[in-house]
């Protein structure tokens, strides 16, 4: 499987989230059951510093995957330009592969 890209566009301090459907060509869901999702933003991919990382979760049967920012976080990411992306992790087989990559852009927000 080949990752995915996609912009993300999210206005600072408000809640954020965006949902993936994992399926094979023929639209039948992946099956994710032992799985997981690690998901991170940084200024580049080649900066050490995580800016933020993303709450994840998986509906298993339906090849779901939730990607998610609460308000108390967007609020301290200053507006700007960054990069992020999302692993797959099989528990099982200890393999991991890149489902989703992209740019992530912080609109600032003038209320505080």
């Amino acid at each position: 499987m080949a990752s995915a890209y996609s912009n993300l566009y999210v206005d600072q301090g408000t809640t954020f989230s965006t949902t993936i459907v994992l399926d094979d060509a023929y639209g039948n869901a992946y099956n994710l059951s032992n799985f997981t999702v690690n998901s991170e933003m940084r200024k580049s991919p080649y900066n050490a510093n995580v800016v933020a990382t993303f709450t994840t979760s998986i509906t298993a049967n339906t090849g779901t995957v939730t990607l998610s920012l609460p308000a108390n976080v967007t609020y301290n990411i200053a507006g700007g330009r960054y990069s992020y992306d999302a692993m797959l992790v099989n528990n099982v087989a200890n393999t991991t592969i890149k489902i989703l990559e992209g740019i992530v852009y912080v609109n600032p927000s003038s209320t505080r």
